[in-house]
């Protein structure tokens, strides 16, 4: 986990997978918990997560400034796949399911 200290607030930017880790998407929340159990159950159900299954964290960034999560999300939804794939295995090398870390 990567964490940019400063603000009150917590933000986190975050990427998803689904079961078979062939898709990946990223998003910001101000709540990971609670987007979790949102992707998880599907609640948009036209959404792309719902479409592709994609509900398993495998990375997250925490920042404490809603303008710094804003601009790493945008840059991190313009690497390359394999730019996204190095970013991840430098904190979690076998792309292991990190939900249970935001679980109550």
């Amino acid at each position: 986990m990567i964490e940019f200290s400063g603000g009150i607030y917590t933000f986190y930017v975050y990427i998803l997978t689904n079961k078979r880790k062939t898709v990946l998407y990223t998003g910001i929340t101000n709540n990971l918990h609670k987007r979790l159990f949102q992707h998880s159950t599907k609640q948009n159900e036209n959404s792309f997560t719902a479409k592709y299954n994609v509900e398993f964290l495998i990375y997250y960034e925490k920042f404490g400034r809603i303008h710094k999560a804003i601009e790493r999300e945008k840059e991190i939804k313009n690497f390359s796949r394999n730019k996204k794939l190095e970013l991840i295995r430098c904190v979690n090398p076998n792309l292991d399911f990190w939900n249970y870390l935001f679980e109550v």
